[in-house]
Formats: structure tokens, C-alpha cells, sequence
């Protein structure tokens, strides 16, 4: 290995010093973006925009929406539950169905929290007398009710139950195609047996 002369190592040396001093604004940088987004946060306002969604400190993202006061995205500590959630975007209002949401359940990053609206007096009678009578609520079907729907069992009526409850609430019957043992025939009848 050639030795290095005295200007090489004063040449070197200042790359090292630059570098560093680049790497330290930069952190530093990245430090004032976080407590940007933490500060509008804690005034009570909704995030989102361009912020990243993997949030490096642990945190979560979520989308809670729904019957709550504020919906919107909020950045909420890693282990958080979906009441956490709903009490970050202001509470429930008044029409809000809290029992057919879980919220004991943990929070997932990139979830979305969905608090249904209490149907009114006069529909939930209806929607409480026989499955063919109409379509059934997503957020609020009970394991009896999804029994009813042609090629639900007990146990893949236990597991829609479950995958809501562990989701907060679902948006889209689409999505209960990720429940394990809901093929294409069973997604039809859910589709057309269920309402969002």
C-alpha cells in the first residue's frame, strides 16, 4: 500500500469533516420534520399531506372515519388500541353504534377505523327479523345473521366476526376476501346478502 503524502491526508480528512456535517444536518433536519408533524398534531387538526406512512419512531397511522367528530389520519404510539383512536378524532357523536366496533383491539399501521352510524328505529326492526328480509350490516351482523347467508357456517361466521373485530370495523364487504376459507362462490353471497 503507498504511502500517503501530508496533502492527501489534509484532502481526506476534509471529506470526512464534510460528510459528517452533511450527515448531522441532515438528522437534524429530519428531527424538525417530526416535531412539525407532532406539533399540528396536537393542536386537534387532522394530519396528513406528504408525511411517510412507515413512521420511523414506531408509530402508527391510521384512518378513522365513521360516526366520530374529526375523522381524519392521525399518528397514534405504537400499541394503541382502536379507543385511543376514536378519542383522538374527537369521540363518538351521538349516532354512533360503539357495540359493534371492538375497542379493545390493537392498532395495525395503515388501518382504518370505522365507527357505523345506529340505524334508525324503524330499519332496525326490519334488520333484525330474518336474513331475507334485506341486506345485513357489515359493521354490525352478529354470527347467527352470517350463518344464514348461503355457504357460511358457524365457523366462517366466527371468523368474519373475528377479522372485523380485529380490523376496527370494515368498509367494504370486498374486504372480508382476505378471511381464510371465503372463496369466489361464498364472495358473491356475501356480496349480495351484505351492505358496508
Amino acid at each position: 500500500m503507498p504511502e500517503l503524502s501530508r496533502n492527501q491526508v489534509v484532502v481526506y480528512a476534509a471529506i470526512a469533516v464534510a460528510l459528517l456535517l452533511v450527515g448531522a444536518r441532515a438528522i437534524r433536519g429530519e428531527g424538525s420534520t417530526d416535531a412539525s408533524f407532532a406539533a399540528a398534531e396536537s393542536s386537534g387538526r387532522p394530519t396528513g399531506g406528504g408525511f411517510s406512512v412507515g413512521g420511523e419512531s414506531g408509530d402508527l397511522v391510521v384512518d378513522v372515519t365513521g360516526a366520530v367528530r374529526r375523522p381524519g389520519v392521525y399518528r397514534m404510539p405504537a400499541g394503541s388500541r382502536v379507543d385511543d383512536a376514536v378519542t383522538r378524532a374527537g369521540g363518538p357523536t351521538g349516532k354512533a353504534e360503539l357495540e359493534a366496533v371492538n375497542l379493545a383491539a390493537r392498532l395495525a399501521d395503515g388501518q382504518q377505523v370505522v365507527v357505523p352510524e345506529r340505524l334508525a328505529a324503524g330499519t332496525g326492526a326490519s334488520a333484525g327479523a330474518t336474513a331475507e328480509d334485506g341486506p345485513i350490516s357489515l359493521g354490525t351482523a352478529t354470527v347467527e345473521q352470517l350463518e344464514g347467508i348461503d355457504g357460511i357456517g358457524p365457523v366462517t361466521a366466527g371468523d368474519i366476526v373475528d377479522f372485523r373485530d380485529e380490523h376496527g370495523g370494515l368498509s367494504s364487504v370486498d374486504q372480508l376476501d382476505q378471511v381464510p376459507g371465503i372463496g369466489p362462490a361464498t364472495m358473491e353471497a356475501l356480496r349480495e346478502r351484505l351492505q358496508p
